[in-house]
């Protein structure tokens, strides 16, 4: 703790409750007539009390870390009246919970009882002061929700009480609000003082993530001792007095590491009863199952290539190898573990391209951007040369770049979105291709929902690995947005898209590129009934059908030549042969 919180706490170390934190702890389980506190509640307790300014602590379900955090609460008031503590969680019932649990605490317990509001001073499971507390705008104590009004607001220490909920982080614009939200922590706070925040995550992509990035210190008490793959999960988080336990006695790996509070038995069957996936985010505090589940399309997918605009191989072939085919050097904003793969070989020969297609994804004047996407494809292969987004809108400038690139793509056809307008792009950009390069029009209308349509046309195609992409569509993909501000850039980018779509509504904040190649890929989808090795059989046979017949052709020209010849040369009847015809004739 820092001196200014710390200014009373050592003023008598005859004291041991103001000593030591998890002294006082100890008193209060015995005045609730509790157990003795677990070593793991001991754990957080000390982390409390000497962790930094800036802390998110994650703990498994039912370890009591609210219940420990109050009781904090209370010795940090014991230890030093004049302190202003502010409590914000999800809702504003959440907060007010912890309020009157710390107000219940100090009316009841014989060691708090000075601390009990006295006549004049707010008392309410809202707000209240302690009874030694100097007059002052700010309360002692005071709850309230992350969406209610934190601004005004003035606190020496800020308790985060599970303020990620999955009815505010499921979807990119609720994360976007919620990661805005927790930065007006730093006007209200005091010079000097802490926040802690308390919570699960919910998915990788969760604020107790990111916030280390912003200096916050995290520390990770799971249910169950983790294996090494997990513990190299954590990143460094882990709770030391745990990794120190495993790696005294590694027979202690998946047991629990709080058996007074939850035996294995009983992990057991809340494993049984949460499923494997939600035993993992909310006993072991490990989302990488979660966002497996949660987050279907990967890069991994993928086949990055230098992509020719009029030849491609016959089948190109997914793997990978060590680090033989691994793309490292593309800038990825995949999740860990999920990177680019080059191919692993190519089968059959280069060919010309069965069919080439223009998609565009129209948008207004606004924060979106026009997708366009090319698709080709060859034996049951979608080949990706490029893919953009135009901001501006329905600009001259636009419609003229779309056109420019349905000639030099040599496009067959030009598929429009005409959800936007009601078909109002499509008349815009004709006079654009009638001058540049004459194609057809068609237009294609949704009625699903956007997220479940986007999956299920990419996800089977990228599974089974038949969506091949350039690699300059992944490097221009991340150099158009570098004039953005970094948090915004990452929204109109194609793998941040890609990779954090989900099946929620309003997933994503911009998914233009990505619904521009959904659009593409659905628009081939007619030739994914196909196999490859049975497109590249087909070919094979047509080209061995077209050699033998030019070569029957030709053999019987030259026979006929032949014989021709030897009949004009052959000697008049009664002179040499008696029989003239006779080669003719066999043939």
């Amino acid at each position: 703790m820092t001196d200014h919180l710390m200014s009373t706490t050592a003023l008598s170390p005859v004291d041991p409750l103001k000593a030591d934190f998890r002294v006082f702890l100890y008193r209060v389980w015995e005045h609730l007539n509790l157990p003795r506190p677990t070593d793991v509640q001991y754990d957080i307790a000390r982390y409390l009390q000497h962790g930094p300014k800036r802390c998110i602590i994650e703990a498994f379900r039912g370890v009591g870390k609210s219940w420990v955090t109050s009781a904090f609460v209370c010795w940090l008031l014991y230890c030093n009246p004049q302190l202003n503590i502010l409590v914000v969680s999800a809702s504003k019932l959440r907060a007010d919970d912890f309020t009157t649990f710390t107000l219940r605490l100090i009316n009841d317990m014989p060691e708090l009882r000075h601390l009990m509001p006295g006549s004049g001073q707010r008392n309410s499971k809202v707000a209240f002061d302690v009874g030694p507390a100097r007059a002052s705008h700010a309360p002692s104590v005071k709850s309230v929700g992350i969406t209610g009004q934190l601004a005004g607001s003035r606190a020496d220490v800020i308790i985060a009480d599970d303020i990620e909920i999955p009815n505010n982080s499921a979807t990119e614009g609720m994360r976007t609000k919620l990661s805005e939200a927790v930065k007006e922590f730093d006007a209200i706070l005091k010079p000097d003082g802490r926040i802690i925040y308390l919570g699960t995550p919910q998915t990788e992509m969760s604020l107790y993530n990111k916030l280390p990035q912003r200096g916050y210190s995290m520390r990770v008490w799971p249910a169950r001792y983790p294996t090494a793959e997990r513990v190299a999960k954590y990143g460094g988080r882990l709770a030391p007095r745990v990794l120190s336990l495993l790696s005294g006695n590694p027979m202690l790996v998946e047991h629990s590491v709080d058996p007074a509070r939850f035996s294995d038995v009983d992990l057991m069957e809340r494993e049984a009863s949460y499923g494997r996936s939600g035993f993992a985010l909310q006993f072991m505090l490990d989302t990488s199952l979660s966002d497996a589940d949660r987050f279907p399309l990967k890069v991994a997918d993928l086949l990055v290539m230098d992509v020719d605009g009029d030849v491609a191989p016959e089948k190109v072939v997914w793997g990978r190898d060590g680090n033989r085919n691994l793309l490292s050097d593309l800038y990825n904003v995949s999740f860990d573990g999920d990177y680019f793969w080059s191919p692993m070989g190519y089968s059959g020969e280069r060919r010309p391209y069965t069919g080439s297609v223009l998609v565009v994804d129209p948008s207004g004047r606004g924060t979106d951007e026009t997708g366009v996407c090319v698709a080709k494809v060859l034996n049951s292969q979608i080949f990706i040369p490029h893919l953009s987004g135009l901001r501006g809108g329905y600009t001259d400038e636009n419609l003229q770049a779309i056109a420019d690139l349905a000639k030099l793509h040599k496009v067959n056809v030009v598929l429009i979105e005409s959800n936007f307008g009601d078909g109002m792009f499509g008349r815009l950009l004709q006079p654009f291709l009638t001058r540049t390069y004459p194609v057809t029009i068609e237009e294609v209308r949704h009625s699903k929902q956007k997220e479940l349509r986007i999956i299920d046309t990419l996800e089977p195609v990228m599974n089974q690995h038949r969506l091949v992409i350039d690699r300059s569509v992944i490097e221009e993909d991340s150099r158009s947005v570098k004039d953005l501000p970094a948090e915004e850039a990452l929204t109109y980018q194609l793998i941040y898209q890609m990779t954090r779509i989900t099946r929620d509504r309003g997933a994503l904040r911009h998914d233009d590129r990505l619904d521009v190649l959904a659009m593409a890929v659905a628009y081939w989808s007619e030739a994914m009934g196909r196999e490859q090795d049975e497109g590249i059989a087909d070919e094979r046979f047509e080209a061995l059908k077209r050699n033998v017949e030019q070569t029957l052709t030709n053999t019987l020209k030259g026979w006929t030549t032949l014989a021709l010849q030897s009949h004009n040369d052959a000697p008049a009847p009664g002179h040499g042969h008696q029989d003239g015809g006779t080669i003719f004739n066999d043939w």
